[in-house]
């Protein structure tokens, strides 16, 4: 019912919001011929490149930097909605260029996350705390949502891209922040009920409550290599790659051509196939299994998600991930917005949400670095000394939240960081939004929709 009623509040808040776009544009029309080029700030091409020397502005920078990778990453959401308003506010960046570097710094913290989440074991399950099946299943769609959001960008007016990031964060903000006080509260009822090992307790919900620190069955003690051995999935690691790999040569094909040109649309529409083949494989895969689990009376769960496979289910999860990418696409993230809510709310536990949104992030986020340096949008020691910073803060980040929720047995901790970090990302980019759209309405910009091939 909730899920609904999340869903509800944002299908009418899109909707109401776009709808009014019309309404705007129609009052000052007469500008469009003046202003079409300033109207949409985050698509000028004009640099702005501060040069990387010692100052107040870069100690603020890697501090902001240090922790929004820190907490973005144990979060599972990347940072993105902070890096960007500190790249232009603190730094002095023009927006474009600080969308580019906030890739940059979340590929590396990605990176680094992954890194270290393959040296950790899964809390209370024998299988990899990465879910590959659940990787599979988002990355396409994810990608694919990635190249709609860049569009987007070009077409939307600034004013309703900020309406839009302020309306989801808020929404997805505090569906996950109730979320984690319902979790808090299993957790108070486990910790007391563990006293009773040999009872049999529920949540309000009737679902069976589960210690998800410890495994309920002692395993044999695997030293680092082996858990590393286990986490390590090459085979469905090296089809997420192929399915990057076939969207990068894509992207980099599609940077020499002419825009809205016939070839240009021939790759684009070229993108759809891999992304849905890759897709369908897993629906097909995980719909079968849960089918067949169910009709042997398995309550089991086929990967760490708790909601059946069923038709609606993976339309579902198909549209989250596509509006997740569009959302990374428009703000210059890696998607992890709506994908780390998403994973909560089919019910994968915390440890692993946050692992497998942030090595689904690394994907995305690094074929847009790759893209933005092909079209030479970011500098390149800035680039590598944010990476830096968000390399350290991502291995950092997750090394002493997950030794906190172990020591406390509170995994609702990743929730509320979850929580917090996007709720962040909505203050600042609403703050630096609004204000620009005040300077847009002052200067009498045009503000509704733009020509796509026209604006590029």
């Amino acid at each position: 019912m909730a899920t609904k009623g999340f869903m509800l509040y944002l299908v009418t808040a899109f909707t109401v919001a776009i709808f009014s776009t019309f309404i705007i544009s129609g009052h000052n029309h007469y500008t469009h011929k003046y202003h079409i080029q300033s109207s949409n700030t985050l698509n000028t091409d004009e640099k702005t490149w501060p040069e990387l020397e010692f100052s107040w502005r870069i100690v603020l920078a890697t501090v902001i930097g240090f922790l929004g990778s820190a907490f973005g990453t144990v979060g599972g959401v990347g940072g993105g909605g902070i890096f960007v308003p500190m790249l232009t506010l603190v730094v002095g960046f023009d927006t474009k260029s600080a969308a580019a570097l906030s890739k940059c710094m979340i590929m590396g913290a990605s990176a680094s996350s992954f890194w270290y989440n393959l040296r950790v074991p899964h809390p209370c399950r024998e299988v990899p705390i990465l879910d590959y099946d659940l990787a599979l299943l988002f990355q396409p769609m994810l990608m694919l949502g990635i190249t709609l959001g860049v569009a987007l960008s070009v077409v939307f007016p600034y004013w309703l891209i900020t309406v839009l990031i302020i309306i989801l964060f808020l929404g997805t903000s505090s569906r996950s922040f109730f979320r984690g006080i319902e979790m808090w509260k299993e957790e108070s009822i486990l910790k007391k009920e563990m006293a009773k090992p040999r009872e049999t307790f529920v949540n309000s919900r009737g679902e069976l409550l589960l210690d998800t620190y410890e495994p309920l069955i002692p395993r044999e003690e695997k030293t680092p290599m082996e858990i590393f051995t286990f986490n390590l999935r090459w085979k469905k690691l090296m089809l997420l790659v192929a399915v990057w790999a076939a969207f990068l040569v894509l992207q980099i094909i599609k940077n020499d051509l002419v825009v809205c040109s016939t070839w240009y649309w021939v790759l684009t529409v070229a993108q759809f196939p891999a992304t849905l083949a890759v897709f369908g494989y897993e629906c097909v895969k995980l719909y079968r299994e849960s089918k067949k689990r169910r009709s042997l009376g398995n309550t089991e769960s086929v990967c760490e998600a708790t909601i059946n496979w069923t038709v609606p289910n993976l339309i579902f999860c198909a549209l989250c991930g596509v509006l997740g990418g569009t959302v990374g696409g428009l703000l210059g993230s890696g998607g992890g917005f709506i994908l780390g809510p998403l994973l909560l709310e089919i019910g994968v536990i915390p440890q692993v949400a946050s692992a497998t949104a942030t090595f689904v992030m690394m994907f995305s986020s690094s074929l847009s670095v790759v893209e933005f340096y092909l079209l030479k949008r970011f500098p390149i020691p800035y680039a590598l000394y944010l990476m830096s910073v968000s390399i350290l803060a991502g291995f950092w980040g997750q090394f002493f939240v997950r030794k906190l929720v172990a020591f406390l047995k509170r995994a609702s901790l990743i929730v509320f960081i979850l929580s917090a970090v996007i709720f962040a990302s909505a203050i600042t980019m609403g703050v630096i939004g609004i204000e620009r759209s005040i300077k847009m309405i002052q200067n009498h910009e045009f503000m509704g929709f733009l020509q796509f091939c026209s604006s590029q």
